[in-house]
């Protein structure tokens, strides 16, 4: 859950930075944003579910997490990509490890739910993101970040 909060309150700020004036690129805006959203999202399912099998819900501290995201040498849009791509490969590894302990403890119940509310939609991220990456690698920066972002805005 926690995770997942972290990782949403990164990609606000990823939002935020990308919809400033002076950076001006609204198609990664808006991906952040969508991704801060499934990312809360998922800690929401999260601690629904944990509270339907009778648990409780623990929130911890949320990071502060940087501001600015200009990068010399790679580029804003590639550095925020291959932040997200490690966010989102951290969060599967997450992910998997409470697997485990939920086939560890013969919990079908929270396996299923991982596998079916989860997982899938996880791979699927990362894949996502993973393409991004190389795609951004392959542009560059300036003209090809600009082209980059207005395909991801009309998307």
């Amino acid at each position: 859950i926690n995770i997942e909060y972290n990782v949403s309150y990164i990609y606000h700020a990823l939002y935020a930075y990308f919809d400033r004036d002076n950076v001006a690129l609204p198609g990664l805006a808006k991906f952040f944003k969508d991704g801060s959203l499934e990312e809360r999202g998922h800690a929401e399912l999260l601690m629904e579910y944990q509270n339907k099998r009778g648990g409780r819900v623990v929130l911890k501290n949320i990071l502060m997490p940087e501001m600015e995201f200009a990068n010399e040498a790679k580029g804003e849009a590639l550095y925020a990509m291959e932040l997200a791509l490690s966010l989102e490969k951290l969060n599967f590894t997450k992910l998997r490890e409470l697997h485990a302990v939920a086939a560890k403890h013969e919990d079908a119940s929270m396996s299923d739910f991982l596998e079916g509310q989860l997982l899938e939609e996880q791979v699927e991220s990362v894949k996502q993101v993973s393409e991004y990456v190389s795609q951004l690698r392959r542009v560059g920066k300036g003209l090809g970040v600009y082209q980059f972002d207005k395909e991801l805005a009309e998307a």
